[in-house]
């Protein structure tokens, strides 16, 4: 077996009812007086007051600019309310914009430079201030990964910040929290889950461990996206999601996300097409690509969404996965077409470019693409 790493979120805590630690948690810290990181829906919800109750006797400020497709500038003003207010550690509260946000602070907030020189894998010079990140939808897996995605504007592209000074030292998955999440929501981040999951299971990089993970995640997904989408208070449903998320990130956030990925980032940075659904209109195509080269695996994603490939050949178990995960969007309403957001065709090429330059996560795909390939890939999920 090839060496590999393991890494996640220093402490795990999950389960109907783990907020309730929050306040043990931010002591243990030795937060005096944290910043939680939010947005305006959830605070509007009511579901920042939710947290705030559980932090009696402790000071803190609250942030509530973050926006979906996080832009470089949300980070800066984030940083600067940070340092004004003297905070001493970071409560991330949301889906991936709100934690992604919270740990490029941490890693920026006493950091002299700027943001755009942290971007890349391992540019962060040191361990920043602590996070808490309490996830509200089940999809992005950032509470236990190593990397902050932002939009550049400028550059018309989503970039990561890649650091194990990134990873959070808590992160509390309490299922209740994810109850609030409108039906698409829970569709696209529900999907983001799926595509984390898969293509962690047929990355170069994957392990037996990530593997367990992602075909873990895959069965929980199959099973109880349709039941969370149709009734958002089921609070079975939504703690097997919740679950499935933080599965599907510990995977990836290990083995690594591949061409799924690297050609979604355009539709964000280009178009603001929220991650989950550009990850959604994709899936499929990039599927269709990826099964010559690990068939085998094919058929395992294929039994985990629930097919009988007993009397299967591989190629024809590989399609079934594949069916069964368009079915899956089409179950949840997850559009079909780019066309439908928007996109010009005849920005196809560009995007490609752009794709192909996305080695970072490239690499990590079992089967390798070039411009030309990518751009065939664009138009057939035109």
């Amino acid at each position: 077996m090839k060496v590999s790493t393991f890494k996640i979120a220093n402490k795990l805590i999950t389960g109907e009812g783990s907020i309730q630690v929050l306040h043990q948690e931010t002591t243990r810290l030795g937060m005096k007086n944290p910043l939680i990181v939010t947005d305006e829906i959830l605070r509007d919800l009511g579901v920042v007051e939710k947290i705030t109750q559980l932090l009696t006797g402790i000071s803190f400020g609250i942030y509530t600019g973050v926006k979906p497709e996080p832009e470089i500038s949300i980070v800066e003003e984030c940083r600067e309310l940070y340092n004004k207010g003297f905070h001493d550690g970071l409560i991330a509260l949301g889906g991936g914009s709100a934690i992604d946000i919270a740990k490029s602070v941490s890693a920026a907030a006493q950091f002299e430079g700027t943001i755009h020189e942290l971007i890349g894998t391992d540019l962060v010079p040191k361990k920043g201030s602590p996070i808490i990140a309490i996830p509200t939808t089940a999809g992005t897996g950032s509470e236990v990964t190593n990397i902050a995605i932002l939009s550049d504007k400028e550059a018309q592209l989503k970039k990561g910040i890649v650091s194990d000074f990134l990873l959070p030292d808590v992160a509390i998955v309490a299922p209740e929290m994810t109850v609030t999440m409108p039906k698409s929501v829970t569709a696209a981040s529900g999907i983001d889950a799926l595509v984390h999951a898969i293509e962690a299971y047929i990355s170069v990089n994957a392990s037996p461990i990530t593997d367990s993970l992602a075909i873990g995640a895959i069965k929980l997904i199959a099973k109880n996206l349709p039941k969370a989408y149709a009734n958002p208070e089921h609070i079975e449903a939504r703690e097997n999601m919740a679950t499935a998320s933080l599965m599907a990130g510990m995977a990836f956030g290990n083995a690594g996300v591949g061409a799924v990925h690297a050609l979604a980032y355009p539709l964000g940075g280009r178009y603001h097409i929220a991650h989950g659904i550009s990850n959604a209109l994709l899936l499929p195509y990039v599927m269709e690509w990826n099964k010559i080269s690990c068939v085998e695996k094919f058929r395992d994603i294929a039994e985990a969404l629930g097919a009988k490939t007993d009397t299967l050949t591989d190629e024809e178990a590989a399609d079934k996965a594949v069916e069964l995960m368009r079915r899956l969007c089409t179950t949840v309403n997850i559009p079909k077409g780019m066309r439908l957001f928007n996109v010009p065709e005849e920005e196809i090429p560009a995007m490609a470019e752009d794709a192909s330059k996305i080695t970072r996560l490239l690499k990590n795909n079992p089967r390798k693409l070039d411009k030309r390939e990518i751009e065939e890939i664009y138009r057939s999920a035109y």
